[in-house]
């Protein structure tokens, strides 16, 4: 990524002596300085790179400088200007002021008063890009949405973005559909030092490839067919925020080659365009595949894994999240709903397959078909009231239950095959590896990498 604070400085002019002592005082001070010796040496840089600040020398040879900043308006350039010249007059400045230059000054004058002036046209570009960024993710994004959660596995969550946010890296946000990812990436977003800039969400399965290229990376004009105007891409909308890319897993290998380029240097090219910009974001990514399964398949590579998984956060599925429910539901139905009690115990026993947005969309629909502002069992969605309950005790070995028994050896024939691994196991019985965990207590099941042992009867292989 760029650095924050750097500028990016053109500096156009004729005179040698001149252009190298400008050049050599804004390298010593940190700038990126690049320089021109007229009009079309400026013009073929502008197409290969955005800058912060031009400095355009009014009288040179060939095309003048009122003439490529036209030149620079037309070609839709998003840098700040400042026109130089030694002959001044009122009419040219008025002229340059009229064509958007920032200022004016006459040759000779100090160095010093040059910087001043530099820094406050970086001011003024650095607004304006805010101002649109903050308008374009206002329109895009909703308002976000405190978590809600009292169980342990949501204390970890909120331990984790307390300790994360802060740290600026990439962020890989793990967790079945509904469980709240984007929630979680506003709560990083909000406890980082860039709060104050924008948050940007995109999700990848939204859109086809073509489109979801143009969405990140931005395009000019005629690139394709329907490119009737130019574009700035996600990246350069959330410069200095964040950008969260959801349901990552989904992006294709040419995209993901581009994105990898922009987390390594911070570079990066709008579609039909040779011009290279810089951004500085920070990303989080999401997603309810396996990537490491990804990875291993070939479909993600494996450079851009280990580039966004610095840091990995697993969001617990709602059937995991032990008293969350009846909190979520207070939230969801509000100060002026009541719900029954034994309508409250069955939405605690479900399964909840879709997670927080299923039980979120179960509430509202309640809502709606519920008389007197009481909601009741019957006012809840067809597949809720269908759906298999786990409210029911389960039933212990100790009962001597034949069906407990042949459960159990199932679990242990299972975890023999897969060789012990609690992972594959788990997606064998099709559960997830919580409940792998709770039943291997249960039935006090022991697995070890010579033997595993059910009590104390050995059933696994021995070396």
């Amino acid at each position: 990524m760029s650095e924050p604070g750097k500028i990016d400085l053109l500096i156009v002019d004729d005179d040698v002596d001149f252009r190298s002592t400008i050049v050599r005082r804004f390298l010593r001070r940190g700038y990126e300085v690049h320089e021109a010796s007229d009009a079309e040496e400026a013009l073929g840089l502008l197409q290969r790179r955005q800058f912060d600040v031009a400095i355009l020398d009014m009288i040179m040879p060939g095309m003048s400088g009122l003439e490529l900043l036209e030149k620079f308006n037309e070609a839709g350039a998003e840098c700040e200007t400042i026109m130089l010249t030694g002959q001044g007059t009122i009419e040219s400045a008025v002229e340059a002021m009229k064509l958007g230059s920032f200022d004016y000054l006459t040759k000779p004058f100090p160095l010093s008063e040059l910087e001043v002036v530099i820094q406050k046209a970086n001011e003024r570009r650095r607004l304006r890009k805010e101002n649109s960024q903050l308008k374009t993710a206002i329109s895009r994004n909703e308002p976000p949405t405190d978590i809600v959660g009292q169980s342990p596995a949501m204390q970890e969550v909120f331990r984790l973005v307390k300790r994360a946010g802060p740290t600026d890296k990439a962020i890989f946000i793990q967790g079945e559909t509904g469980t709240g990812k984007e929630l979680v990436a506003r709560a990083l977003h909000k406890s980082s030092a860039r709060a104050e800039m924008p948050l940007v969400v995109i999700n990848c399965a939204a859109l086809p490839e073509t489109l979801l290229e143009s969405e990140l990376f931005g395009h000019e004009k005629g690139a394709f067919t329907g490119a009737i105007g130019t574009k700035q891409g996600l990246f350069e909308v959330s410069d200095h925020g964040t950008l969260l890319i959801d349901e990552i897993g989904e992006m294709s290998g040419a995209i993901q080659a581009k994105l990898l380029r922009v987390l390594e240097d911070g570079s990066m090219r709008r579609i039909g365009s040779i011009k290279e910009r810089r951004v500085d974001v920070r990303l989080l990514a999401a997603t309810n595949r396996d990537l490491a399964e990804e990875v291993r398949a070939g479909r993600f590579r494996e450079d851009l894994f280990y580039r966004i998984n610095v840091l990995s956060l697993e969001l617990p599925p709602l059937r995991e999240r032990d008293g969350d429910i009846r909190l979520l539901v207070e939230q969801f139905i509000g100060p002026d709903w009541k719900i029954d009690a034994e309508t409250m115990q069955r939405l605690e026993g479900c399964d909840w397959p879709g997670n927080v947005r299923q039980l979120m969309n179960a509430i509202d629909r309640a809502k709606i078909m519920a008389d007197d502002g009481y909601i009741h069992w019957q006012d809840l969605p067809a597949d809720v009231i269908g759906a298999r309950s786990t409210a029911a005790q389960p039933r212990t070995v100790a009962d001597g239950d034949a069906l407990a028994e042949v459960e159990r050896a199932h679990i242990v024939d299972i975890l023999n095959r897969e060789g012990g691994n609690k992972a594959r196991t788990a997606r064998m019985l099709g559960i997830n590896r919580r409940s792998l965990y709770r039943l291997l207590d249960k039935y006090n099941i022991r697995w070890h990498s010579d033997a595993a042992s059910v009590g104390h009867e050995t059933v696994g292989g021995g070396a």
